[in-house]
């Protein structure tokens, strides 16, 4: 299966990083994620009830991301993905999260780490 939500771009401050400056005054983040499951039902019979509300998923990307003060930006991948997988029927997420201001001496348009998670049981 390779339906898939694409849910790009969500912007949040954010307190994470190593360092103290960071945890201190915050950044902006930005998130990324791609939700798979089976779209065919919503799509054939027109019912919000047969997917994923992306309203819904908005606030529990929002909960996770806040849950913490965060070290590493993996680390709010895995709380987003954990999240995602809990509250949601998909049956994989990827999530991209986004550090575009990261205190590193050369410059880039953006650092990130993007990882795949599948529901527990899928292989």
């Amino acid at each position: 299966m390779k339906d898939r939500i694409i849910l790009q771009g969500l912007q949040l401050h954010g307190y994470h990083g190593v360092l103290d400056t960071e945890r201190e005054f915050g950044q902006p983040f930005l998130i990324d994620l791609e939700l798979f499951l089976d779209l065919e039902p919503a799509g054939r019979e027109d019912e919000l009830g047969l997917t994923v509300d992306y309203s819904e998923v908005f606030v529990v990307v929002r909960k996770a991301f806040q849950a913490r003060r965060y070290r590493l930006i993996e680390a709010v991948a895995e709380a987003v993905a954990a999240a995602v997988l809990n509250d949601f029927p998909v049956d994989e997420v990827r999530v991209r999260v986004q550090k575009p201001h990261a205190p590193v001496r050369d410059k880039f348009k953006y650092l990130a780490v993007e990882i795949t998670r599948r529901r527990e049981g899928d292989c």
